[in-house]
């Protein structure tokens, strides 16, 4: 594996330049269910306004989640947040050096902890993420879905025992050298098994299985769920709401919500103080989120001007010009460009 991966492993990704742990965290927590040609420009914008721990703990939670905004799983970005302020509080800026110590912090799993470890420590720590879990699953021919417990313990042996414990250069390319074979080459879809150095002998290639491994998530129905939005807007501003910490999109600025059994009018009522009427139902929206679908229905009222006195925490009148500096889900940006007549 580590001499495959001197000729064909990937060498010029921005965060493998680096063993500062700020930059190798950054990049590990971005790249946590998401792929690498995404990850990229992200990681440089963010790295651009947050250089470094101090300035990321120093920040606003608004700034933070507006430049992750359209990346996902915020809660990614929160715990970020949070971790950056405990290292420059609790930790006197010092990053911890072992991976019981990172995994610690928020939002710093097993997995994760050993890759900045080894990356930047040396430290001979086993990672799992989910392209080491398919080619594991491949090459020894493991069966059951790896989300399963037993399943993944199984998989943290193997890890484990195949993780080097000694050689400084070994102990930091072979993590490395794993995921970049599952994502170039043992991939989910259409493995390139001819290029594959561990071809020989790999159980599910031998068994023609290369499909069926590693085993798929268990199909349950998708619920579907719908949310009615305001979309409240002058020529040039916009009427948003933050949503709560915790939860979908918690801490981004939405489209203020209409509850259940509540009408538009209604709706405007309890966040205007003045029940307005002519909402006009706007195309809906389909958005997919891991474990349902949302379908947003927004109702749109044009207003000749922002009304005073609309001060209620949370809300904002925002300019369309500012929304790039705003945090916003990724649906709710493209809503708001959507035509309006």
């Amino acid at each position: 594996m580590i001499a495959w991966h001197a000729g064909n492993g990937r060498h010029d990704l921005p965060w493998q330049q680096t063993r500062d742990p700020y930059r190798v965290w950054l990049s590990e927590i971005m790249l946590q269910q998401t792929q690498v040609e995404t990850v990229i420009p992200y990681y440089q914008r963010f790295l651009q306004r947050f250089p470094d721990v101090a300035s990321l703990a120093a920040a606003p939670l608004d700034d933070v989640l507006a430049l992750w905004a359209g990346l996902g799983y915020y809660a990614r970005a929160r715990n970020l947040h949070r971790a950056a302020q405990q290292v420059c509080g609790e930790l006197a800026g010092r990053f911890p050096q072992t991976s019981l110590e990172l995994a610690e912090l928020p939002g710093i799993g097993r997995s994760t902890a050993a890759a900045i470890a080894s990356f930047c420590f040396a430290e001979p720590a086993a990672i799992l993420d989910g392209n080491v879990k398919r080619v594991l699953c491949r090459y020894f021919g493991i069966e059951g879905f790896p989300g399963e417990r037993t399943v993944e313990l199984r998989l943290w042996e193997l890890a484990e025992s195949l993780q080097p414990q000694t050689g400084e250069e070994a102990i930091r390319v072979y993590p490395q050298a794993q995921m970049d074979l599952g994502a170039t080459i043992c991939t989910r879809g259409k493995p390139a098994c001819l290029h594959c150095p561990l071809s020989v002998d790999c159980v599910a290639r031998l068994a023609g299985r290369e499909a069926d491994l590693p085993v798929a998530r268990p199909k349950k129905a998708i619920p579907l769920r719908e949310s009615d939005v305001l979309m409240l807007r002058t020529e040039d501003a916009v009427l948003l709401e933050q949503r709560p910490a915790s939860g979908i999109w918690g801490g981004l600025y939405s489209l203020p919500q209409i509850e259940a059994g509540e009408s538009a009018g209604q709706a405007s009522l309890r966040y205007l103080g003045v029940a307005l009427e002519g909402f006009v139902l706007q195309p809906v929206l389909r958005h997919s989120f891991t474990h349902f679908t949302l379908n947003i229905r927004p109702w749109r009222l044009n207003l000749p001007a922002v009304p005073q006195g609309v001060n209620a925490p949370g809300l904002r009148w925002t300019r369309f010009d500012e929304l790039a500096e705003v945090g916003l889900p990724a649906p709710i940006r493209k809503l708001l460009e959507y035509p309006t007549d």
